[in-house]
């Protein structure tokens, strides 16, 4: 007989496992909205494939906002914030700010810009939920940061690793296919698995925030 699952740690402890673990939870409690996060990065990878590395990096450079955008989306349903009109329109133009960046770092190696996310990153679900000045919201997203600056590292990395390995797996199974197929292919991948990526990095906030009210917890 299958025994049940322990209870999932609290946030101020949850590991990078369990992250991930809470992440899909919450997009089958949440499929739809969830689903339509995916949209900016299908259209962004699909206007850049075949292109050359440098092309791909100024179209994602330039897609900030659309990625800024889906940002700011999971980052409601993760705090079941209702949105307002100013709050997401501050929301994603300061996104697109952080996220053009990361972009350009990518060029070199993906870990700059997740290292850059991971300390600045969050300051759009602090724009959407605590909702506070552009300036304090800069400060705070840093504080989060800084209060487990190692697990929003990790937790971002995971997320991207766990994204780019089934987009792998596809490519590789779907060669056969021709162009036209495996761009389909990996375009359903982009709708379906980047969500993760969306909700994963909202859902840190809530993590950095418990860790940052109890700094005495046992860092992961």
């Amino acid at each position: 007989m299958s025994k049940p699952l322990p209870p999932p740690l609290p946030p101020e402890t949850r590991t990078v496992g369990q992250l991930v673990a809470e992440t899909l939870r919450l997009y089958g409690d949440n499929l739809w909205p969830s689903l339509a996060l995916g949209l900016s990065l299908v259209a962004i990878n699909q206007l850049s494939a075949g292109r050359t590395t440098a092309t791909q990096v100024a179209i994602l450079a330039a897609s900030s906002p659309l990625m800024a955008a889906s940002f700011t989306g999971a980052s409601a349903i993760v705090g079941k914030a209702r949105l307002d009109a100013g709050t997401a329109a501050r929301a994603v133009a300061v996104g697109a700010l952080v996220f053009a960046p990361a972009a350009f770092l990518a060029l070199f190696f993906v870990l700059p810009a997740v290292a850059w996310l991971a300390l600045v990153g969050l300051v759009v679900p602090v724009l959407v939920i605590e909702k506070p000045a552009l300036g304090a919201a800069f400060r705070r997203a840093v504080q989060l940061a800084r209060a487990d600056y190692l697990h929003a590292l990790a937790s971002l990395a995971t997320l991207v690793i766990l994204f780019g390995l089934v987009k792998l797996m596809l490519a590789l199974l779907l060669r056969d296919l021709g162009d036209a197929g495996e761009r389909a292919a990996l375009g359903l991948a982009d709708l379906v698995m980047s969500p993760i990526l969306f909700l994963g990095g909202a859902l840190l906030y809530v993590d950095q925030a418990a860790r940052a009210r109890a700094p005495n917890t046992v860092k992961s």
